[in-house]
């Protein structure tokens, strides 16, 4: 864990964040990779940086609300069905645990989480 110290600075956009390549079960199209970096933990929450290339994933997600730093992607809501999210830099969502999804990635996403 890279450690976010109080009155501390990280810079998310630029922070190394190492990839691996997903579990095939999740890989839909393309060669996907996708990694995280957690920053701090506090109140029961981990705060950190989560990483995809381009490609189609899915997975059953935590309680999770993210901040999308760049990128761009889909987020189907797959089981329970719901809407589909057109994300890119400034966007804020939120997911449940449970929820199963579908991630297309058209542009490498970085986003900051709190799970």
């Amino acid at each position: 864990m890279t450690t976010l110290e109080p009155g501390g600075v990280i810079r998310a956009a630029s922070l190394p964040v190492p990839l691996e390549a997903l579990p095939h079960a999740q890989v839909e199209a393309g060669a996907p990779r996708a990694g995280s970096v957690a920053l701090a933990a506090f109140e029961g929450l981990e705060v950190g940086v989560w990483e995809h290339t381009p490609g189609v994933s899915t997975d059953v997600e935590i309680d999770e609300v993210f901040v999308v730093l760049s990128g761009a992607a889909r987020i189907d809501m797959v089981e329970p069905e719901g809407e589909s999210l057109e994300v890119g830099p400034g966007d804020v969502v939120r997911l449940v645990a449970g929820q199963r999804t579908r991630w297309t990635v058209t542009e490498t996403l970085r986003k900051i989480y709190l799970a």
